[in-house]
C-alpha cells in the first residue's frame, strides 16, 4: 500500500476488540441456574432473535425477554438468570484502547462500527468509551448490520472518506470479508501483535 493509498480513518469493532468479556460471570449464572454451558450465549445468538435486535427492529429488553422465554427453566428463574447475566457489561480492552488513542493522536478519525442494540450508548458511557472515538456507527440506529455492504458504505459516508481510505478492524471473519467486499482494507483483530502493521496501514509510522 503506497502512502497515497494508505487509510485516512479507522473503523473499529466493539465486542472482541475494544470491549472484552470475562466469561466467568456468565458461567456462574449458568451454574447457579442449572443451565448447560454456553446456553445463554447460544440462545441469545439464535439468528431469528439476534438479527432483529441488531437491525433496530426490537429493543434490547425485547431481545432479552425472548432469550428468557427460550431457557429450559421456570419463567421467573429464567428472567432472573438473564438479568444477572446482563448486569455484567464487559470492560475496555487496554491494548485496543491504546491503539485507538494512538490513531486519534496521529490525526486520524476513529469510528466505532458495531452490530449493537439500543443499549450501546449507555454501555459506552458506563465503560468510559463514549469520548474515546470520534463517532459511533450502530447497526441498531442505522437499521443496517454487518457484514452487509450497505453498512460499510454508510459508515464510510459518516466518517467522511472513501472506502479505500478507511481501515476496518474486527475480530469476526465474516465482518472482515464483508468490509473487503465493500472496498475497505480490513484486518482481523487477534490482539496487539499486529498493531505495528495497522499503524503502517494508517500511515502512522
Amino acid at each position: 500500500m503506497s502512502p497515497r493509498e494508505r487509510a485516512q480513518a479507522l473503523l473499529i469493532d466493539l465486542d472482541g476488540v475494544l470491549r472484552r468479556w470475562d466469561p466467568a460471570p456468565m458461567i456462574a449464572v449458568e451454574v447457579d441456574y442449572g443451565l448447560k454451558p454456553a446456553a445463554l450465549l447460544e440462545t441469545s445468538m439464535s439468528w431469528d432473535i439476534y438479527r432483529p435486535a441488531v437491525a433496530g427492529e426490537i429493543t434490547d429488553a425485547d431481545w432479552m425477554r425472548l432469550v428468557a422465554e427460550r431457557l429450559p427453566i421456570e419463567p421467573d428463574r429464567a428472567a432472573a438468570a438473564v438479568a444477572q447475566w446482563q448486569s455484567y457489561r464487559g470492560e475496555p480492552d487496554p491494548d485496543a484502547l491504546a491503539f485507538v488513542r494512538e490513531v486519534r493522536a496521529g490525526g486520524r478519525k476513529v469510528g466505532l462500527a458495531t452490530n449493537a442494540t439500543d443499549r450501546l450508548r449507555p454501555d459506552l458511557d458506563a465503560l468510559g468509551l463514549a469520548d474515546e472515538v470520534d463517532l459511533v456507527i450502530s447497526s441498531w440506529e442505522q437499521k443496517l448490520h454487518k457484514p452487509a455492504r450497505e453498512f460499510f458504505h454508510r459508515a464510510c459516508e459518516l466518517i467522511g472518506h472513501q472506502p479505500k481510505h478507511v481501515l476496518f478492524v474486527d475480530d469476526d471473519d465474516r465482518a472482515v470479508l464483508g468490509a473487503r467486499a465493500a472496498g475497505l482494507p480490513a484486518y482481523r483483530w487477534t490482539g496487539p501483535e499486529h498493531v505495528a502493521y495497522l499503524r503502517k496501514a494508517l500511515d502512522l509510522s
